[in-house]
């Protein structure tokens, strides 16, 4: 039996995984530290477990003999880099970038030897652009973006393949909590910040859906996938064709 890890799984895009990959038959552990979130979980084939991931000396009581690990846990500060917290911008480090790695290099030895894994990390279209006044969101991406092709290129011989999903603005909680913080820096509506700046970039004008992504990582868990490695899968609207 495949077993799966999703972490910030209780809403979002990690929901939307942990529904997706258990309606494939896939046993499913869903990480995250909002338990409430996590009891709204429910299924065949689903365990919640309720954890900080950026206690990173916590993690390795997690599960290792885990086949399929998607990295989607994140936050997102909004503030100029001269007014950034630096507390924030570590804990939005440790959390999006070395709980991460911390997770894969803790499940790769299982991966490997079954002599099959799926690494899926979720990036964003911040892993390949920038944006103003996202300084640890970006950095975390990016490195998260480097991170995985490391990884796709370790694994190949051990038939683990690694990719990140790149998707634009979706619709989640992280998401709608930066409408007022945008609204403020830039005095703004949350409705015109919506328009103005996070659908701007994009050529169509609408907010992703969770469930799109999470058939980008059905996709690259699934049999059409054992040569796909290395890549950044991008659902972002046409940002990226300028």
């Amino acid at each position: 039996m495949t077993r799966a890890l999703v972490t910030g799984a209780a809403s979002g895009i990690g929901a939307a995984c942990v529904q997706r990959l258990a309606a494939d038959g896939v046993q499913v552990v869903a990480v995250d530290y909002d338990a409430e979130g996590l009891r709204e979980l429910s299924g065949p084939g689903i365990e919640t477990l309720t954890a900080d991931l950026s206690e990173l000396d916590r993690l390795q009581d997690l599960p290792t003999d885990i086949d399929i690990l998607v990295n989607n846990a994140g936050v997102q500060q909004v503030a100029p880099i001269e007014q950034f917290p630096p507390e924030r911008f570590g804990y939005i480090l440790r959390l999006m970038l070395e709980s991460p790695f911390r997770l894969i290099r803790q499940t790769l030895p299982h991966m490997y030897g079954r002599g099959w894994g799926r690494v899926v990390n979720i990036s964003s279209v911040h892993g390949l652009r920038a944006s103003p006044f996202k300084a640890a969101y970006v950095a975390a991406k990016h490195g998260l973006e480097g991170l995985s092709k490391v990884v796709a290129l370790e694994g190949a011989a051990h038939g683990v393949t690694s990719n990140c999903v790149n998707p634009a603005y979706v619709r989640t909680p992280l998401v709608t909590a930066q409408l007022a913080d945008q609204a403020s820096i830039h005095g703004l509506t949350e409705a015109e910040v919506l328009d103005k700046i996070l659908l701007e970039p994009v050529a169509v004008k609408r907010l992703i859906e969770p469930a799109e992504v999470a058939e980008l990582v059905a996709l690259l868990c699934g049999p059409a996938s054992a040569s796909l490695t290395g890549s950044s899968l991008v659902l972002d609207g046409g940002w990226t064709a300028h």
